[in-house]
């Protein structure tokens, strides 16, 4: 199996609720190696380029909002950008993260151990995870340039 690269992103939620220390300490168990991370400005148009496959959805807007941390109040809109390398990592790194609705996640996953679903129906699952090879390229080169990956 080939060696890959996946891009997490520990969203605004689990910043705001202090849960980044509790994130990477699962992920640094799953035996990967951490080969890039940084707090990241989101910018709109990095949100918009982010979540350009979902552009058509009627929640695309609230997306936008929820990755730039308008929906918690955040104001400097940072969140923490990590990629991770190894072989099935990308696979291996979804099990581990659950998936997307909280609600539906395995309870020994991160989203099924921290994510939520707020009254007005905001999913608020605190990581993102690449979905596939293809997803993976393209979001590791749109957070992170070549040389701030480090193998």
């Amino acid at each position: 199996m080939a060696i890959e690269k996946t891009l997490l992103l520990i969203k605004p939620d689990a910043a705001k609720r202090k849960l980044t220390g509790l994130i990477i300490d699962r992920l640094e168990n799953s035996g990967f190696e951490l080969v890039g991370a940084k707090l990241v400005r989101v910018t709109e148009e990095l949100a918009r380029e982010h979540y350009s496959a979902l552009k058509d959805q009627p929640f695309f807007e609230n997306l936008i909002k929820y990755i730039r941390g308008e929906f918690h109040g955040i104001k400097n809109n940072k969140i923490l950008a990590l990629v991770y390398k190894g072989e099935n990592v990308i696979s291996e790194m979804r099990k581990i993260v659950g998936k997307t609705n909280p609600e539906e996640a395995d309870p020994d996953t991160i989203r099924g151990s921290f994510g939520r679903i707020t009254t007005k129906g905001q999913f608020e699952n605190v990581i993102h995870a690449s979905g596939n090879k293809e997803d993976a390229e393209k979001e590791v080169k749109l957070w992170f340039k070549e040389e701030e990956i480090i193998e």
